[in-house]
């Protein structure tokens, strides 16, 4: 557990019988190894909570150590939902964790709990804010159809098109960015509509329920030290290894979403031949820091228009974003945000 987790503990104790009659839904957001893991289990042990993953490769099975799942011991004691529901060949969309999340939401507060999404895909958090999995699903043959394009004329000539087509989404896509912008040309094509007229229609669909958003923001220095350490962590604790048995599954590729996430696209290289073992460990870490620096923005900007998000330093301050969600779930608001 990140060490800032052992300063969130010191300040519990346990609230067992409060209720909430405005069924509040807590958002614990942050880069990778910011300490939201260790903020949840805070939180579920002083609170009736109900812990909702929003994280797109810990919905994998077999993807355990390189996506910082928690082991087995501790999901029994603190329960997560959307934490391996599908094997890695599987696809899954932001709309899909959307109508998921949902769901589990509803149903926690029938029970009287608190749901806690915690995790850092913001993709998922801006979906399920926006309403944007109404969103037609993925369409397997004009899928296939653009990918094969994308082939054959480059990452380039499609992001022309879509800039054509839609300027609007072709200015929030880079042109590497190369399934975002399968989706949405697919988008497109499937409905005959640009993507962003699509989004559009959908942000009056905002969820019914009261929210507090806690973001986690460490100063950059500190943040980058734990995700360097956090890597060469899991590397002793069996990294490659876990890749490796990954590769043995017949119908997984280095190409499925499930292998591009962090570390496992540079492991699996490492395996290929393709670098050293050195390089894929260095390479996985700045594809890390990369990552949190990409979050970082999606927090600070596009999601934060969708959440009214407070950020905390989790390692100058561990306490706070405890107490903030102390005195959220205290005095809840009366509409949701």
């Amino acid at each position: 557990m990140p060490a800032c987790g052992v300063l969130f503990y010191a300040t519990i104790t346990a609230h067992p019988s409060q209720e909430f009659p405005l069924n509040p839904v807590i958002c614990l957001i942050g880069p990778t190894a910011s300490g939201k893991t260790a903020l949840a289990f805070a939180l579920a042990d002083r609170y009736p909570v109900h812990l909702i993953s929003v994280d797109s490769a810990q919905i994998y099975r077999g993807m355990n150590i390189g996506t910082a799942k928690p082991d087995a011991a501790t999901l029994a004691r603190y329960p997560h939902a959307l934490i391996d529901i599908l094997d890695p060949e599987d696809p899954y969309s932001a709309g899909r964790f959307a109508t998921d999340a949902r769901h589990e939401i509803t149903a926690a507060q029938a029970r009287g709990q608190i749901p806690v999404l915690v995790g850092g895909t913001m993709l998922y958090y801006h979906t399920l804010y926006t309403g944007i999995d109404d969103l037609p699903p993925a369409d397997p043959e004009n899928r296939a159809r653009i990918e094969a394009r994308l082939a054959v004329e480059g990452s380039a000539a499609l992001h022309a098109e879509l800039a054509r087509l839609d300027p609007q989404s072709a200015a929030t896509i880079q042109p590497n960015d190369r399934q975002r912008l399968v989706r949405a040309l697919e988008l497109i094509l499937t409905t005959g509509q640009p993507p962003s007229a699509l989004y559009a229609a959908q942000q009056n669909h905002r969820p019914p329920w009261p929210t507090l958003a806690i973001g986690l923001n460490p100063e950059r220095a500190a943040l980058h030290q734990r995700i360097a350490e956090r890597f060469q962590a899991m590397i002793a604790q069996g990294f490659i290894d876990e890749v490796a048995a990954l590769k043995t599954r017949p119908q997984l590729t280095a190409a499925a979403p499930s292998m591009r996430s962090v570390g496992y696209r540079q492991i699996w290289q490492y395996l290929d031949g393709a670098t050293d073992r050195a390089t894929a460990i260095e390479q996985g870490i700045i594809a890390s820091r990369q990552l949190a620096k990409r979050q970082i923005t999606w927090m600070n900007n596009r999601l934060g228009r969708d959440l009214a998000i407070t950020l905390y330093d989790p390692l100058t301050n561990p306490a706070a974003a405890l107490a903030a969600v102390e005195k959220y779930l205290q005095q809840p608001p009366a509409k949701p945000i």
